[in-house]
Protein backbone atom coordinates (compact mmCIF):
# COMPACT_ATOMS: atom_id res chain seq x y z
CA UNK A 1 0.00 0.00 0.00
CA UNK A 2 1.29 3.12 -0.80
CA UNK A 3 1.05 6.41 1.19
CA UNK A 4 -0.43 9.75 -0.79
CA UNK A 5 0.35 13.31 0.51
CA UNK A 6 -1.49 16.07 -0.48
CA UNK A 7 0.91 19.43 -0.29
CA UNK A 8 -0.17 22.96 -0.63
CA UNK A 9 0.56 24.28 -3.88
CA UNK A 10 2.10 26.98 -2.52
CA UNK A 11 5.19 25.36 -1.96
CA UNK A 12 6.93 24.24 -5.21
CA UNK A 13 9.66 21.55 -6.15
CA UNK A 14 12.52 22.50 -7.39
CA UNK A 15 16.05 20.38 -7.96
CA UNK A 16 18.48 22.93 -6.58
CA UNK A 17 20.75 21.92 -3.87
CA UNK A 18 19.48 24.52 -0.92
CA UNK A 19 15.53 24.81 -2.09
CA UNK A 20 14.86 21.90 0.11
CA UNK A 21 14.93 24.02 2.93
CA UNK A 22 11.80 26.25 1.38
CA UNK A 23 9.86 22.87 2.82
CA UNK A 24 10.78 24.08 6.35
CA UNK A 25 7.75 26.36 7.99
CA UNK A 26 10.01 29.51 8.73
CA UNK A 27 6.75 31.24 10.54
CA UNK A 28 5.42 33.58 13.26
CA UNK A 29 4.76 30.36 15.53
CA UNK A 30 8.25 28.28 14.39
CA UNK A 31 11.16 30.81 14.26
CA UNK A 32 14.21 28.91 13.41
CA UNK A 33 16.38 31.58 11.78
CA UNK A 34 18.77 32.43 14.11
CA UNK A 35 20.01 28.76 13.14
CA UNK A 36 21.08 29.53 9.89
CA UNK A 37 23.56 32.66 10.40
CA UNK A 38 26.80 31.63 9.99
CA UNK A 39 28.73 33.24 12.77
CA UNK A 40 32.25 32.39 11.67
CA UNK A 41 31.98 34.56 8.38
CA UNK A 42 34.07 37.53 9.22
CA UNK A 43 35.30 38.62 5.61
CA UNK A 44 33.84 40.66 3.14
CA UNK A 45 33.51 37.60 0.64
CA UNK A 46 32.56 34.72 3.17
CA UNK A 47 29.52 37.21 4.94
CA UNK A 48 28.41 38.36 1.39
CA UNK A 49 27.99 34.66 0.44
CA UNK A 50 26.58 33.41 4.30
CA UNK A 51 23.66 36.55 3.28
CA UNK A 52 22.61 35.43 -0.17
CA UNK A 53 22.42 31.66 1.63
CA UNK A 54 20.25 33.23 4.21
CA UNK A 55 17.93 34.90 1.42
CA UNK A 56 17.70 31.43 0.16
CA UNK A 57 16.77 29.46 2.75
CA UNK A 58 13.99 31.93 4.45
CA UNK A 59 12.87 33.90 1.50
CA UNK A 60 12.95 31.72 -1.70
CA UNK A 61 9.24 32.71 -3.03
CA UNK A 62 9.76 36.16 -1.96
CA UNK A 63 12.93 36.69 -3.53
CA UNK A 64 14.84 35.06 -6.60
CA UNK A 65 16.94 37.75 -8.66
CA UNK A 66 20.62 37.32 -7.49
CA UNK A 67 22.35 39.34 -10.59
CA UNK A 68 24.99 40.99 -9.38
CA UNK A 69 22.85 44.39 -10.72
CA UNK A 70 20.46 43.42 -8.46
CA UNK A 71 19.83 45.83 -5.60
CA UNK A 72 19.10 43.08 -3.66
CA UNK A 73 22.86 41.98 -3.77
CA UNK A 74 23.93 45.60 -3.65
CA UNK A 75 22.17 45.89 0.03
CA UNK A 76 24.06 42.94 0.79
CA UNK A 77 26.95 44.08 -0.20
CA UNK A 78 26.58 46.71 1.92
CA UNK A 79 25.69 44.93 5.36
CA UNK A 80 28.97 42.63 4.39
CA UNK A 81 31.03 45.73 3.77
CA UNK A 82 29.94 46.87 7.32
CA UNK A 83 29.94 43.39 8.50
CA UNK A 84 33.29 42.95 7.40
CA UNK A 85 35.20 46.24 8.95
CA UNK A 86 33.47 45.46 12.40
CA UNK A 87 34.68 42.36 12.22
CA UNK A 88 38.74 43.89 11.84
CA UNK A 89 37.74 46.43 14.52
CA UNK A 90 36.96 43.88 17.03
CA UNK A 91 40.06 41.51 16.16
CA UNK A 92 41.90 44.82 16.31
CA UNK A 93 40.74 45.50 19.80
CA UNK A 94 41.55 42.44 21.07
CA UNK A 95 45.06 42.17 19.62
CA UNK A 96 45.83 45.46 21.48
CA UNK A 97 45.04 43.88 24.88
CA UNK A 98 47.70 42.28 24.74
CA UNK A 99 51.67 42.92 24.39
CA UNK A 100 52.54 40.02 21.85
CA UNK A 101 49.54 40.99 19.21
CA UNK A 102 49.28 45.03 20.62
CA UNK A 103 50.91 47.57 17.49
CA UNK A 104 49.64 50.87 18.86
CA UNK A 105 52.46 52.94 21.06
CA UNK A 106 49.93 54.14 23.35
CA UNK A 107 48.23 50.70 23.81
CA UNK A 108 51.93 49.14 24.21
CA UNK A 109 52.67 52.17 26.82
CA UNK A 110 49.93 51.73 29.05
CA UNK A 111 49.84 47.91 29.07
CA UNK A 112 53.50 48.01 30.16
CA UNK A 113 52.69 50.55 32.50
CA UNK A 114 50.51 47.86 34.24
CA UNK A 115 53.34 45.73 34.97
CA UNK A 116 55.84 49.18 36.25
CA UNK A 117 57.65 49.40 32.89
CA UNK A 118 57.58 52.80 30.98
CA UNK A 119 58.69 53.31 27.43
CA UNK A 120 61.83 55.47 27.11
CA UNK A 121 61.64 59.20 26.22
CA UNK A 122 63.49 61.00 23.33
CA UNK A 123 67.37 60.39 23.74
CA UNK A 124 69.81 63.53 22.59
CA UNK A 125 72.81 63.10 20.78
CA UNK A 126 76.25 64.76 21.42
CA UNK A 127 79.41 65.23 19.95
CA UNK A 128 83.44 65.78 21.48
CA UNK A 129 83.77 69.65 21.25
CA UNK A 130 86.38 71.81 21.53
CA UNK A 131 86.93 75.48 22.40
CA UNK A 132 89.76 77.91 21.16
CA UNK A 133 90.43 81.51 21.69
CA UNK A 134 91.21 83.60 18.47
CA UNK A 135 93.80 85.62 20.46
CA UNK A 136 96.65 84.42 22.35
CA UNK A 137 96.36 85.82 25.73
CA UNK A 138 100.29 85.43 26.48
CA UNK A 139 100.74 83.28 29.39
CA UNK A 140 98.58 81.85 32.08
CA UNK A 141 99.30 80.94 35.91
CA UNK A 142 98.02 77.86 37.12
CA UNK A 143 95.03 78.95 38.84
CA UNK A 144 93.81 81.63 35.82
CA UNK A 145 90.85 80.10 34.08
CA UNK A 146 88.16 80.81 30.77
CA UNK A 147 84.78 81.45 31.99
CA UNK A 148 81.70 80.64 29.86
CA UNK A 149 78.42 82.26 30.69
CA UNK A 150 75.63 80.82 30.61
CA UNK A 151 73.94 81.78 27.95
CA UNK A 152 77.05 81.31 25.61
CA UNK A 153 77.12 77.59 26.06
CA UNK A 154 74.15 77.60 23.68
CA UNK A 155 74.14 77.14 20.23
CA UNK A 156 71.59 77.25 17.54
CA UNK A 157 72.40 75.24 13.91
CA UNK A 158 70.30 73.82 11.25
CA UNK A 159 69.27 70.49 10.96
CA UNK A 160 70.33 67.99 7.98
CA UNK A 161 67.33 66.04 8.77
CA UNK A 162 64.67 68.38 8.39
CA UNK A 163 66.13 71.85 7.76
CA UNK A 164 65.03 73.55 10.93
CA UNK A 165 66.75 75.30 13.57
CA UNK A 166 68.67 72.69 16.16
CA UNK A 167 69.92 73.52 19.31
CA UNK A 168 73.18 72.01 21.21
CA UNK A 169 74.45 72.54 25.14
CA UNK A 170 78.13 73.07 25.74
CA UNK A 171 79.40 70.74 28.86
CA UNK A 172 82.68 70.24 30.30
CA UNK A 173 83.82 66.65 31.07
CA UNK A 174 86.21 64.53 33.29
CA UNK A 175 87.63 61.01 33.03
CA UNK A 176 85.09 60.82 30.06
CA UNK A 177 81.68 62.58 32.30
CA UNK A 178 79.45 65.20 32.26
CA UNK A 179 80.22 68.04 34.59
CA UNK A 180 78.55 71.50 35.42
CA UNK A 181 75.54 70.21 34.64
CA UNK A 182 73.55 72.99 36.26
CA UNK A 183 71.53 75.03 34.03
CA UNK A 184 72.41 78.28 35.88
CA UNK A 185 75.94 77.75 36.25
CA UNK A 186 78.89 78.97 33.89
CA UNK A 187 81.71 77.03 32.58
CA UNK A 188 85.10 77.79 33.89
CA UNK A 189 87.98 75.88 31.67
CA UNK A 190 91.60 75.96 33.89
CA UNK A 191 95.06 76.42 32.18
CA UNK A 192 95.79 73.25 33.69
CA UNK A 193 93.60 71.48 31.36
CA UNK A 194 94.25 73.08 28.02
CA UNK A 195 95.50 71.18 25.44
CA UNK A 196 99.00 73.12 25.38
CA UNK A 197 99.44 72.30 29.44
CA UNK A 198 98.84 68.43 28.44
CA UNK A 199 100.92 67.97 25.57
CA UNK A 200 104.22 70.46 27.30
CA UNK A 201 103.90 68.14 30.30
CA UNK A 202 104.37 71.24 32.11
CA UNK A 203 104.45 71.22 35.71
CA UNK A 204 101.70 72.36 37.97
CA UNK A 205 103.73 75.09 39.99
CA UNK A 206 105.34 76.55 36.17
CA UNK A 207 103.33 79.32 34.36
CA UNK A 208 101.33 77.88 30.95
CA UNK A 209 102.85 79.88 27.68
CA UNK A 210 99.80 80.81 25.59
CA UNK A 211 97.02 78.51 26.16
CA UNK A 212 94.32 79.14 23.77
CA UNK A 213 92.64 75.40 23.39
CA UNK A 214 90.84 73.42 25.50
CA UNK A 215 89.21 69.66 24.43
CA UNK A 216 87.85 68.04 27.39
CA UNK A 217 84.09 69.35 26.21
CA UNK A 218 81.17 67.84 24.55
CA UNK A 219 78.14 68.83 22.53
CA UNK A 220 74.46 67.95 23.92
CA UNK A 221 71.71 68.12 22.13
CA UNK A 222 68.80 69.77 23.53
CA UNK A 223 67.86 72.90 24.94
CA UNK A 224 68.33 73.68 28.71
CA UNK A 225 65.93 74.41 31.18
CA UNK A 226 65.13 75.00 35.03
CA UNK A 227 61.91 75.38 36.77
CA UNK A 228 61.56 76.25 40.08
CA UNK A 229 58.80 76.32 42.77
CA UNK A 230 57.28 75.29 46.22
CA UNK A 231 55.86 71.75 46.92
CA UNK A 232 51.96 72.08 47.63
CA UNK A 233 51.36 71.33 51.05
CA UNK A 234 47.80 69.77 49.78
CA UNK A 235 49.31 67.30 48.21
CA UNK A 236 50.31 63.90 49.85
CA UNK A 237 52.19 62.67 46.86
CA UNK A 238 54.57 65.31 45.35
CA UNK A 239 53.96 65.83 41.55
CA UNK A 240 55.75 68.63 39.62
CA UNK A 241 54.58 68.80 36.26
CA UNK A 242 57.19 70.34 33.90
CA UNK A 243 56.67 73.27 31.81
CA UNK A 244 58.01 72.00 28.10
CA UNK A 245 59.13 69.48 26.10
CA UNK A 246 59.81 66.79 24.81
CA UNK A 247 61.83 66.11 27.78
CA UNK A 248 64.88 64.05 26.97
CA UNK A 249 65.46 60.70 28.34
CA UNK A 250 67.74 60.45 31.49
CA UNK A 251 68.21 64.42 31.65
CA UNK A 252 65.94 65.76 35.02
CA UNK A 253 67.98 66.88 37.93
CA UNK A 254 66.23 67.64 41.16
CA UNK A 255 67.45 69.74 44.22
CA UNK A 256 65.03 70.42 46.99
CA UNK A 257 65.67 72.92 49.45
CA UNK A 258 63.87 72.16 52.80
CA UNK A 259 64.65 73.57 56.22
CA UNK A 260 65.40 71.27 58.89
CA UNK A 261 65.23 67.83 56.99
CA UNK A 262 66.98 65.04 56.16
CA UNK A 263 64.93 65.28 52.72
CA UNK A 264 66.74 68.32 51.49
CA UNK A 265 69.45 67.20 49.10
CA UNK A 266 69.74 65.84 45.34
CA UNK A 267 66.66 63.37 44.42
CA UNK A 268 67.94 60.79 41.48
CA UNK A 269 65.76 59.62 39.05
CA UNK A 270 64.61 55.31 39.52
CA UNK A 271 62.25 54.18 36.45
CA UNK A 272 59.82 52.80 39.11
CA UNK A 273 59.09 54.52 42.85
CA UNK A 274 58.06 51.16 43.90
CA UNK A 275 62.08 50.35 43.49
CA UNK A 276 62.98 52.43 46.57
CA UNK A 277 63.64 50.76 49.24
CA UNK A 278 63.10 52.74 52.43
CA UNK A 279 61.29 55.70 53.60
CA UNK A 280 64.13 57.98 53.27
CA UNK A 281 65.50 57.04 49.68
CA UNK A 282 65.46 60.83 47.49
CA UNK A 283 64.02 59.26 44.37
CA UNK A 284 62.03 60.26 41.44
CA UNK A 285 60.03 58.62 39.11
CA UNK A 286 59.38 60.42 35.43
CA UNK A 287 56.32 59.60 33.56
CA UNK A 288 55.51 60.74 30.13
CA UNK A 289 52.40 61.62 28.01
CA UNK A 290 51.95 61.05 24.68
CA UNK A 291 53.94 64.19 23.55
CA UNK A 292 56.83 63.28 26.17
CA UNK A 293 55.80 65.99 28.50
CA UNK A 294 56.89 65.02 31.74
CA UNK A 295 55.46 64.58 35.47
CA UNK A 296 57.86 64.02 38.14
CA UNK A 297 56.23 61.73 40.97
CA UNK A 298 58.23 61.81 44.29
CA UNK A 299 57.69 59.27 46.93
CA UNK A 300 54.94 59.37 50.16
CA UNK A 301 57.44 58.72 53.27
CA UNK A 302 57.57 54.88 52.70
CA UNK A 303 58.62 54.50 49.53
CA UNK A 304 61.36 56.70 48.72
CA UNK A 305 61.29 59.96 50.76
CA UNK A 306 58.52 63.00 51.00
CA UNK A 307 59.66 66.25 50.38
CA UNK A 308 58.20 68.53 53.41
CA UNK A 309 55.15 70.60 52.25
CA UNK A 310 56.56 74.18 51.34
CA UNK A 311 60.02 72.83 50.47
CA UNK A 312 61.49 74.27 47.32
CA UNK A 313 62.79 72.68 44.18
CA UNK A 314 65.26 73.30 41.36
CA UNK A 315 64.78 70.91 38.46
CA UNK A 316 67.10 71.25 35.55
CA UNK A 317 66.53 69.26 32.19
CA UNK A 318 67.26 68.84 28.80
CA UNK A 319 64.12 68.97 25.97
CA UNK A 320 64.65 68.08 21.92
CA UNK A 321 66.02 64.61 21.57
CA UNK A 322 65.61 62.55 17.92
CA UNK A 323 67.64 61.63 15.46
CA UNK A 324 67.70 64.98 13.83
CA UNK A 325 70.57 65.90 16.52
CA UNK A 326 72.77 63.22 14.41
CA UNK A 327 74.98 65.91 12.34
CA UNK A 328 78.24 65.58 10.85
CA UNK A 329 82.02 66.44 12.54
CA UNK A 330 82.49 70.24 12.15
CA UNK A 331 79.18 71.11 11.48
CA UNK A 332 79.14 73.52 14.69
CA UNK A 333 81.43 76.40 14.47
CA UNK A 334 80.01 78.89 17.38
CA UNK A 335 81.73 81.78 17.94
CA UNK A 336 81.19 83.25 21.60
CA UNK A 337 82.58 85.31 24.23
CA UNK A 338 85.06 83.88 26.85
CA UNK A 339 86.27 86.29 29.51
CA UNK A 340 89.59 85.71 31.51
CA UNK A 341 89.38 85.95 35.00
CA UNK A 342 92.80 87.42 35.98
CA UNK A 343 92.61 89.81 33.13
CA UNK A 344 89.11 90.88 33.50
CA UNK A 345 88.46 91.08 29.87
CA UNK A 346 86.43 89.19 27.20
CA UNK A 347 88.11 87.66 24.46
CA UNK A 348 86.43 86.29 21.16
CA UNK A 349 86.78 82.15 21.08
CA UNK A 350 85.06 79.48 18.61
CA UNK A 351 83.34 76.27 19.85
CA UNK A 352 83.71 73.19 17.64
CA UNK A 353 82.32 69.77 17.13
CA UNK A 354 85.42 67.55 16.61
CA UNK A 355 83.57 64.66 16.19
CA UNK A 356 80.47 63.46 14.17
CA UNK A 357 77.32 63.88 16.61
CA UNK A 358 75.88 60.34 17.30
CA UNK A 359 73.12 58.36 19.56
CA UNK A 360 70.13 60.80 19.06
CA UNK A 361 67.08 58.68 18.55
CA UNK A 362 63.57 59.14 18.96
CA UNK A 363 61.26 57.29 21.38
CA UNK A 364 61.48 54.07 22.09
CA UNK A 365 60.27 52.15 19.62
CA UNK A 366 57.23 49.70 20.59
CA UNK A 367 59.10 46.66 19.10
CA UNK A 368 61.68 47.40 21.63
CA UNK A 369 59.82 47.82 24.62
CA UNK A 370 57.67 45.08 23.65
CA UNK A 371 61.24 42.79 23.54
CA UNK A 372 62.89 43.81 26.38
CA UNK A 373 60.17 45.27 28.46
CA UNK A 374 58.65 42.26 29.66
CA UNK A 375 62.26 40.87 30.21
CA UNK A 376 62.71 44.11 32.32
CA UNK A 377 59.78 43.33 34.76
CA UNK A 378 60.73 39.79 35.04
CA UNK A 379 64.34 40.78 36.76
CA UNK A 380 62.29 42.68 39.62
CA UNK A 381 65.00 44.95 39.66
CA UNK A 382 67.92 42.73 40.37
CA UNK A 383 70.19 40.77 37.90
CA UNK A 384 70.63 37.28 38.07
CA UNK A 385 70.73 35.06 34.62
CA UNK A 386 71.79 36.44 31.89
CA UNK A 387 68.48 37.87 30.33
CA UNK A 388 68.28 40.25 33.17
CA UNK A 389 71.57 41.80 32.42
CA UNK A 390 70.93 42.13 28.72
CA UNK A 391 67.60 43.51 29.87
CA UNK A 392 68.75 45.98 31.95
CA UNK A 393 71.75 47.05 29.65
CA UNK A 394 69.58 47.31 26.49
CA UNK A 395 67.04 50.04 28.25
CA UNK A 396 69.93 51.88 29.99
CA UNK A 397 70.72 55.54 29.10
CA UNK A 398 73.62 57.23 30.28
CA UNK A 399 73.28 60.83 31.32
CA UNK A 400 74.74 61.98 28.54
CA UNK A 401 71.36 60.36 26.98
CA UNK A 402 73.51 57.31 24.80
CA UNK A 403 71.79 53.66 25.00
CA UNK A 404 73.34 50.52 23.74
CA UNK A 405 72.69 47.05 22.10
CA UNK A 406 73.95 44.42 24.23
CA UNK A 407 74.16 40.34 25.15
CA UNK A 408 75.79 38.68 27.75
CA UNK A 409 77.52 35.46 28.01
CA UNK A 410 79.40 33.44 30.75
CA UNK A 411 83.17 32.35 30.50
CA UNK A 412 83.38 29.05 30.09
CA UNK A 413 86.67 28.19 32.17
CA UNK A 414 85.63 26.46 35.54
CA UNK A 415 87.73 28.98 37.30
CA UNK A 416 86.01 31.98 35.80
CA UNK A 417 81.72 30.94 36.40
CA UNK A 418 81.16 33.78 37.86
CA UNK A 419 82.49 36.33 35.25
CA UNK A 420 79.79 37.80 32.81
CA UNK A 421 80.76 39.58 29.71
CA UNK A 422 78.51 42.18 28.67
CA UNK A 423 79.50 42.68 25.03
CA UNK A 424 77.98 46.24 23.98
CA UNK A 425 78.06 48.84 21.24
CA UNK A 426 76.29 52.27 21.63
CA UNK A 427 73.56 53.46 19.25
CA UNK A 428 74.49 55.87 17.41
CA UNK A 429 71.50 55.89 14.76
CA UNK A 430 68.53 53.76 14.25
CA UNK A 431 70.23 52.06 11.66
CA UNK A 432 73.91 52.07 13.04
CA UNK A 433 76.07 51.22 15.82
CA UNK A 434 79.34 52.46 17.50
CA UNK A 435 82.30 51.40 19.79
CA UNK A 436 80.79 52.27 23.16
CA UNK A 437 82.90 54.59 24.91
CA UNK A 438 84.60 54.84 28.54
CA UNK A 439 82.16 56.96 29.84
CA UNK A 440 79.33 54.52 28.78
CA UNK A 441 81.04 51.72 30.20
CA UNK A 442 81.83 53.34 32.91
CA UNK A 443 78.22 54.39 33.79
CA UNK A 444 76.82 51.14 32.86
CA UNK A 445 78.92 49.54 35.55
CA UNK A 446 77.68 51.73 38.49
CA UNK A 447 74.52 51.03 37.33
CA UNK A 448 74.93 47.76 37.16
CA UNK A 449 76.73 47.26 40.67
CA UNK A 450 73.37 48.40 42.71
CA UNK A 451 72.03 45.69 41.37
CA UNK A 452 74.13 42.37 40.55
CA UNK A 453 75.03 39.31 43.01
CA UNK A 454 77.55 39.75 45.23
CA UNK A 455 79.73 36.95 44.16
CA UNK A 456 79.06 37.92 40.14
CA UNK A 457 82.41 39.73 38.55
CA UNK A 458 81.10 42.11 35.59
CA UNK A 459 83.06 42.93 32.44
CA UNK A 460 82.11 45.22 29.92
CA UNK A 461 83.73 44.52 26.32
CA UNK A 462 83.05 45.90 23.31
CA UNK A 463 80.79 44.05 20.91
CA UNK A 464 81.84 43.11 17.57
CA UNK A 465 80.14 44.76 13.98
CA UNK A 466 80.38 42.69 11.01
CA UNK A 467 79.72 44.75 8.24
CA UNK A 468 77.75 44.30 5.01
CA UNK A 469 78.10 45.59 1.70
CA UNK A 470 74.97 44.48 -0.16
CA UNK A 471 73.61 44.05 -4.03
CA UNK A 472 70.10 43.61 -4.86
CA UNK A 473 68.44 43.50 -8.22
CA UNK A 474 64.75 44.32 -8.10
CA UNK A 475 62.70 43.01 -11.46
CA UNK A 476 59.93 44.56 -12.17
CA UNK A 477 57.29 45.32 -15.36
CA UNK A 478 58.36 46.94 -18.07
CA UNK A 479 55.18 49.60 -18.02
CA UNK A 480 56.91 50.86 -14.75
CA UNK A 481 59.98 52.03 -15.68
CA UNK A 482 59.44 55.63 -15.32
CA UNK A 483 58.60 54.74 -11.64
CA UNK A 484 62.23 53.19 -10.95
CA UNK A 485 63.19 56.35 -8.30
CA UNK A 486 59.81 55.72 -6.40
CA UNK A 487 60.40 51.78 -6.28
CA UNK A 488 64.10 51.93 -5.09
CA UNK A 489 62.83 53.97 -2.44
CA UNK A 490 60.92 51.83 -1.08
CA UNK A 491 63.28 48.92 -1.51
CA UNK A 492 66.09 51.10 0.12
CA UNK A 493 62.74 51.74 3.13
CA UNK A 494 62.73 47.93 3.24
CA UNK A 495 66.18 46.76 3.50
CA UNK A 496 66.69 49.94 5.64
CA UNK A 497 64.35 48.68 8.10
CA UNK A 498 65.34 44.85 7.87
CA UNK A 499 69.03 46.22 9.21
CA UNK A 500 68.17 48.46 12.03
CA UNK A 501 69.34 47.72 14.74
CA UNK A 502 65.91 47.08 16.90
CA UNK A 503 65.76 44.36 14.40
CA UNK A 504 69.28 42.71 14.37
CA UNK A 505 71.16 40.50 17.17
CA UNK A 506 74.35 39.44 18.94
CA UNK A 507 74.93 36.06 17.00
CA UNK A 508 71.67 36.26 14.59
CA UNK A 509 72.61 35.08 11.07
CA UNK A 510 71.49 36.77 8.34
CA UNK A 511 69.48 34.35 5.80
CA UNK A 512 68.97 36.03 2.47
CA UNK A 513 65.81 34.47 1.69
CA UNK A 514 64.00 36.34 4.56
CA UNK A 515 65.47 39.80 3.12
CA UNK A 516 64.10 38.24 -0.53
CA UNK A 517 60.68 38.21 1.23
CA UNK A 518 60.32 41.46 2.44
CA UNK A 519 61.34 42.94 -0.56
CA UNK A 520 58.65 40.91 -2.15
CA UNK A 521 56.08 42.92 -0.36
CA UNK A 522 56.54 45.73 -2.12
CA UNK A 523 53.44 45.07 -4.77
CA UNK A 524 55.48 46.73 -7.78
CA UNK A 525 57.56 44.22 -7.13
CA UNK A 526 57.81 40.77 -9.75
CA UNK A 527 60.61 40.00 -8.04
CA UNK A 528 63.97 40.63 -6.35
CA UNK A 529 67.28 38.60 -6.16
CA UNK A 530 70.20 39.04 -3.43
CA UNK A 531 73.38 38.87 -5.81
CA UNK A 532 76.65 39.37 -3.92
CA UNK A 533 76.31 37.29 -1.01
CA UNK A 534 75.88 33.82 0.42
CA UNK A 535 72.55 32.34 1.49
CA UNK A 536 73.28 31.78 4.98
CA UNK A 537 76.09 34.47 6.69
CA UNK A 538 76.95 32.81 10.04
CA UNK A 539 78.20 35.37 13.50
CA UNK A 540 79.64 34.10 16.79
CA UNK A 541 77.24 35.04 19.72
CA UNK A 542 79.41 38.70 20.39
CA UNK A 543 78.74 39.87 16.39
CA UNK A 544 76.26 41.82 15.14
CA UNK A 545 75.69 42.56 11.57
CA UNK A 546 75.24 45.81 10.65
CA UNK A 547 74.67 47.34 6.47
CA UNK A 548 77.55 49.27 5.16
CA UNK A 549 77.10 49.92 1.47
CA UNK A 550 73.62 49.46 -0.57
CA UNK A 551 73.51 48.97 -4.47
CA UNK A 552 70.10 48.35 -6.05
CA UNK A 553 69.94 47.44 -9.80
CA UNK A 554 66.35 48.01 -11.36
CA UNK A 555 65.79 45.84 -14.04
CA UNK A 556 62.85 45.74 -16.50
CA UNK A 557 61.19 42.06 -17.75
Amino acid sequence: MTDSYNLPDSIPFTTAASDFEKLLPYGDGFERKEDLIDYAATDFLSLKNSLIKYLQAVYPLDYQNYSESDFGIMFSELVAYMGSVMSMKADMLANENYIATAQNRANVNKLLQLIGIKMKGPISSGAKASLTLDDRVGTFDEDEYVEIDVSDRVFTVTSPEDGSPLTFILYKTKDGKLTDLNAESSLKLYSTESVEYVASGTAENDVIANARVWDNLALVEGSLNIQKGVFDARESVKKVLLEKGPVCENSVQVYVNADNSNASGVYRQVDNLFQASGYEDKVFEVSYDERFNAVLLFGDGVLGASPPANANYVINYRTGGGIRGNIYSQSISAPISARVNTLNETRTSRATNTSVSLGGADAETVAHAKRYGPMDFKRQDRLVTLEDYEAFGNRFVSTAGTSAKLTAATRKAYSSANVIDLYALEVASPTQLKRATVQFKTELLEAIDDKKMLTDDIVVADGLIRTLDLVVTIHVDEKLQKEEGTIKGLAFAKILDYFSVDKMSFGARLISQNLNKELHKIPQVRYATIDNIPDIIEVSFNEIIQLNNLTINFALI
